[in-house]
């Protein structure tokens, strides 16, 4: 990249709060259709999970962010550490996937399908640990007619609360938690028909 391009996206991504660059990724990621979403920091997080703001403008040794998220079924994930604070490594990733949606927009879905194949989470190591139901993951009673009535509401509440203790920036949580969990929502509103 040129010292003229680098000024110019230097200045596009500097200029942005870190409140407003976590509200314009978390936007790009609904205009995907993006789910699960989990941003992933050194940053201390609100009581909803998110990166906290006024924590943001610390220095911070690893000033990277990582967003996790499931697109089309499949988990993915996208990091940005390219620049030493913590929201302007936010904004390259709001803008990331900004234009990766560009290209869909314009007639390239197939090259952002290869794009996104890119950011698809490895598979599980051989020898892993068979998936868990998604209702012992969220812990639900495993007798089908205890879960009948469930919504997909209560669904959505008891991942927000688990989030919170699986997610891997708390200690005790891990990035493989936080995965399960993830795939355990996806499962548990699939088949309640959400």
């Amino acid at each position: 990249m040129n010292t003229r391009c680098r000024a110019v996206c230097l200045n596009r991504i500097s200029m942005i709060p870190f409140n407003r660059a976590r509200q314009l990724l978390v936007n790009e990621l609904e205009r995907l259709r993006a789910r699960a979403v989990i941003i992933s920091s050194n940053i201390p997080l609100r009581n909803d999970g998110m990166p906290h703001a006024g924590e943001a403008e610390r220095r911070f040794d690893d000033p990277g962010i990582a967003v996790y998220f499931s697109y089309k079924g499949k988990p993915m994930v996208m990091a940005c550490d390219r620049f030493i604070r913590p929201a302007h490594n936010m904004r390259s990733l709001g803008l990331a996937i900004e234009a990766m949606r560009q290209l869909e927009r314009h007639g390239g879905g197939v090259m952002m399908e290869r794009a996104f194949a890119g950011f698809t989470a490895l598979p599980p190591p051989e020898g892993s640990q068979p998936k868990r139901p998604w209702y012992v993951v969220l812990n639900y009673s495993e007798d089908p007619e205890a879960r009948a009535d469930l919504s997909v509401e209560e669904i959505e509440a008891r991942f927000k609360t688990l989030a919170k203790r699986r997610h891997p920036d708390v200690d005790g949580g891990s990035t493989e938690l936080m995965a399960e969990l993830n795939e355990a929502r996806e499962d548990a509103v699939r088949e309640l028909g959400g």
